[in-house]
């Protein structure tokens, strides 16, 4: 079975054709730039040179088209047809309430999605997007819905409701509802097969640390908490976004700065978080070097960001009564080999020991902590795509 993975942005685009036989990507790519000048499409079929294709994309009809035709190219293509593909899997990034798993999507899941655009203005409308031009595309393939919100859905009430009024809850949806499900189920699934353990029997902290970054307490296999919140902008110091700050500081310098709620929202989203502090750049590797040539800020901005990790790991250790598990993933978790130390340095106290010499890896699936170490340390890199795939041969079959 060959199972199109989607996963729409606002103006990009990755996808990755997978058998599911073997579990590997047959084709990998990126459309860039969807309806800007200078569209392209970034495509990589397994054993055969990269190619970069520059074409116009006014929509992601045009990007889904292009991936198509891509896709069953005669000489860079995967697929001789389009009738070889069985099924489409889409990442939608917010599903609510309404979505506990993944679905096969049909008009009443369209319209869900479409009430939850106000909790996700500016992911939903381009999952739904891609969705649409998928149905065109292809009639009759099945197409599922994965919902990074629905990993998060077994999270407890105390955990996930905010201390406002009761009624904001049930009348907005005000909520706690986190993100990057599919990254942390799937991390956490491969801990207990490296662990050679029963996934419900074990407690896991899963550290998704990109761009965008979050924590998930894992325990008997269901996300009981996590760090990000109503939005991604809640929990962990990020590349751009500010993570926890006291809520008072948003009307104080709305007000010393005369700002709009537009404006101070792009400050909290786009100009803040390791970038804001270090005014280098929100790459972790930017900020390191400037770091190592002694620009202090930048020294302050990665002790920061390693601080506010242990306080994470240290409280849901504390909320699940231990560990048996901690795993780094995403891409600074994958390949920051300095930023891992820093954060599992000081934290022996909690049994997690890290061996500095194993920890000298990238992007590489290993065991990273000592051999006595009472918590064992993962570096895990992370298939959301191959999560969806496998969630869309389950519904579909």
């Amino acid at each position: 079975m060959k199972v199109l993975v989607i996963n729409c942005g606002s103006s990009s685009l990755k996808y990755q054709l997978i058998d599911m036989e073997t579990e590997k990507a047959m084709a990998v790519g990126l459309c860039e730039r969807i309806g800007i000048e200078g569209a392209r499409i970034k495509h990589e079929v397994e054993g055969k040179d990269k190619v970069v294709i520059e074409e116009p994309m006014k929509d992601h009809n045009d990007a889904i088209r292009l991936v198509l035709e891509t896709l069953v190219h005669e000489a860079h293509g995967a697929i001789k047809s389009m009738d070889e593909i069985d099924a489409v899997g889409h990442r939608v990034v917010h599903g609510g309430e309404k979505f506990a798993s993944s679905v096969i999507i049909d008009e009443k899941v369209m319209d869900a999605l479409n009430e939850c655009i106000e909790l996700a203005p500016l992911h939903n409308p381009a999952n739904i997007l891609g969705i649409k031009a998928c149905e065109e595309l292809l009639k009759d393939v099945p197409m599922v819905g994965v919902f990074d919100t629905a990993f998060h859905q077994t999270m407890p009430k105390e955990n996930y409701l905010y201390a406002l009024p009761y009624d904001l809850y049930e009348k907005y949806g005000v909520r706690k509802y986190g993100f990057h499900g599919t990254s942390h189920r799937y991390v956490a699934d491969r801990v207990a097969h490296m662990m050679d353990k029963d996934l419900k029997d074990i407690k896991i902290v899963t550290c998704h640390l990109g761009n965008g970054a979050s924590i998930a307490a894992v325990e008997n296999g269901k996300s009981i908490d996590t760090s990000m919140g109503f939005t991604p902008l809640e929990g962990l110091m990020m590349g751009t976004r500010s993570g926890d700050l006291d809520p008072a500081i948003v009307t104080f310098i709305m007000e010393k700065e005369n700002l709009s709620l537009s404006q101070v929202n792009n400050i909290l989203n786009k100009e803040s978080g390791v970038y804001g502090v270090s005014g280098v750049s929100s790459d972790f590797r930017d900020v390191e070097d400037a770091a190592k040539s002694g620009n202090e800020r930048a020294v302050i901005a990665l002790k920061g960001y390693a601080n506010r990790v242990k306080k994470y790991i240290g409280a849901y250790m504390a909320e699940m009564n231990g560990a048996d598990a901690i795993v780094f993933t995403a891409g600074l978790g994958e390949n920051g080999i300095e930023t891992r130390e820093d954060i599992c340095k000081g934290l022996e106290g909690l049994g997690i020991e890290m061996d500095f010499e194993k920890n000298k890896v990238r992007g590489k699936e290993t065991l990273v902590s000592k051999d006595g170490s009472k918590v064992k340390i993962f570096v895990i890199p992370t298939n959301e795509e191959l999560m969806i795939a496998r969630d869309t041969v389950a519904l579909v079959k």
